[in-house]
């Protein structure tokens, strides 16, 4: 019987018979006229459809189960994704995503996230063939880890872009040609500006898309722009073990969550590192080991959110039994979320890791300090007795306007808690001077406010609007640069004032200091960072 014969065959087989009886018939034939070498089949036409049936049944009984695909879906994509050269695009080969010895260059700018994150990066490009290089003239990829905090900070990459463009078009032909790349916040937030306005950037990559900087530079190789700035909502980089940029470093930062969820007025944050989303509290702790069996004295934890940790990563940490305390007075502009493993329990796992390793953390905010955390703080020896907790402002009125959830007299009331659960706590903050509709009396009430707490230690910043941001949509930037500037050097004279005050308090005291290098080569003065008044055991710190 002709192929066509067959097919019409079938085709009546399945008008006439059962669904079953036909697909059989189907695949009866296709065997019948595969190009597969088989014997002559005198046998009956059913012996021919049992070993059909044979066929099927035990390449099915060799593929993947139901299970299979329900054990594969349950995989965070994180630890789906292997730390060696991922298969490549189908307009990509595995060689053109290989560095092959070219040279990385970075340039770090910013906060401390920004600092891990170029470790992140570096650890990325490293397991893909790439060398670096702390020399510009000899680099091959320039990479500038951006901050967009303030239009000061965006301002410094615009002026960086220029000095480089300079070095790039010096560049030899006989050399391979040099590529520019801009990664972090700035890439997410000026992403069209910055790919129309440079065309000396070849390639833009967001906060949650390092693992594309291979086959985004391997685009560039070919003359074209690339960019990955999508945001994700479960991005931790848990799997990827960040390589120290410095090799006689004494400490290092270790994130713990990205993003946040708190949405203040004023914050650009959220628009450029996205939602919260915490790190499983094992990969922290396996992480924390291996940088104290490096010798490391000192981690600090990271995080826009540091403080409203929660691992959900585990179906059985996930009980609505387990509440979430906020600082008294303090509120959330989000719904209170519910189980998960909190930043209690992750300081704690932390601190027993090595009792000889101090502990630090960094940047909370105040609505999540409940007593179980300061409580922890107080007992355990190596975490520091150092707290940051940035008010912004003095005035309630003006904290209202930018969404802390808070009032001036339920923050001033938090600080005598911890002071009280803590002796001898140094405390730090972040004040922002002449955000929007704030008045001469809002201003003065912030100075009143460092005047009563007497900070050790504080950062200070004139109000710079930003895109995106609520403030942008629904306040108006009133306040005149010449008032934001006045109003900021008042807040910079009264918190130096202060702190000074503060800061007496521990003259003639003996501290314990982590040695951190030299001030310069002529002197040879030590310098470093005091234990923030943490006795590790056989030490000798009193006051």
């Amino acid at each position: 019987m002709h192929h066509l014969q067959c097919i019409f065959q079938v085709q009546r087989s399945l008008r006439c018979g059962s669904l079953a009886s036909g697909s059989w018939l189907l695949l009866r034939t296709c065997r019948t006229h595969s190009s597969f070498p088989s014997t002559a089949r005198p046998s009956p036409e059913g012996q021919q459809e049992d070993g059909a049936r044979k066929d099927f049944s035990s390449r099915l009984a060799t593929g993947p189960t139901f299970e299979h695909f329900l054990r594969s879906a349950s995989v965070p994509q994180e630890k789906l994704l292997s730390p060696e050269v991922e298969d490549p695009p189908p307009y990509l080969t595995v060689d053109e995503l290989l560095g092959r010895q070219r040279k990385v260059y970075l340039e770090t700018y910013g906060c401390q996230m920004n600092v891990n994150d170029t470790e992140i990066a570096w650890s990325i490009l490293q397991k893909n063939g790439y060398l670096r290089t702390n020399n510009l003239q000899e680099a091959d990829v320039i990479l500038l880890i951006t901050c967009s905090i303030r239009e000061k900070a965006e301002q410094t990459i615009w002026n960086r872009l220029h000095q480089l463009k300079v070095l790039k078009t010096k560049r030899l032909r006989s050399q391979v040609p040099l590529r520019i790349g801009i990664l972090g916040c700035m890439a997410e937030r000026l992403k069209e500006e910055i790919l129309k306005k440079e065309k000396m950037v070849d390639i833009l990559a967001g906060p949650d898309a390092y693992r594309d900087l291979p086959r985004l530079l391997a685009i560039a190789e070919s003359g074209q722009q690339a960019a990955n700035v999508l945001l994700s909502l479960d991005e931790t980089y848990a799997d990827v073990m960040p390589v120290q940029t410095s090799p006689s470093a004494t400490s290092a930062f270790v994130s713990i969550m990205r993003g946040c969820d708190n949405m203040c007025s004023y914050c650009i944050v959220p628009f450029t590192r996205g939602r919260e989303r915490s790190r499983p509290v094992a990969s922290i702790l396996e992480e924390v080991r291996k940088l104290s069996e490096q010798g490391l004295k000192e981690v600090t934890l990271l995080g826009q959110n540091v403080n409203s940790f929660r691992d959900n990563s585990e179906v059985q940490f996930n009980s609505a039994a387990v509440s979430t305390n906020l600082s008294r007075g303090f509120s959330a502009n989000y719904k209170i979320k519910q189980g998960g493993l909190r930043f209690a329990h992750l300081l704690d796992q932390v601190s027993r890791i090595d009792p000889e390793m101090r502990i630090r953390f960094t940047s909370p905010h105040p609505k999540d300090f409940p007593d179980e955390v300061l409580q922890l703080i107080h007992e355990r020896d190596n975490i520091c007795k150092q707290i940051h907790l940035p008010a912004q402002s003095g005035s309630s009125r003006v904290l209202d306007a930018m969404r802390r959830g808070y009032s001036r007299e339920a923050y001033v009331e938090l600080i005598h808690h911890i002071r009280e659960s803590i002796p001898g706590v140094s405390l730090s903050s972040d004040f922002i001077a002449g955000f929007c509709g704030e008045t001469e009396e809002d201003h003065l009430q912030t100075v009143s406010l460092l005047q009563e707490v007497q900070y050790n230690m504080g950062f200070l910043f004139a109000y710079s609007m930003r895109q995106k941001t609520r403030a942008y949509h629904r306040l108006k930037d009133d306040v005149p640069e010449e008032v934001k500037l006045r109003r900021l050097e008042e807040l910079i004279t009264v918190f130096r004032e202060e702190a000074t005050k503060a800061n007496k308090t521990s003259v003639g005291c003996t501290q314990l200091v982590l040695v951190e290098g030299i001030t310069s080569a002529s002197s040879q003065t030590l310098k470093g960072h005091v234990l923030c008044r943490t006795t590790l055991k056989d030490s000798s710190t009193y006051c």
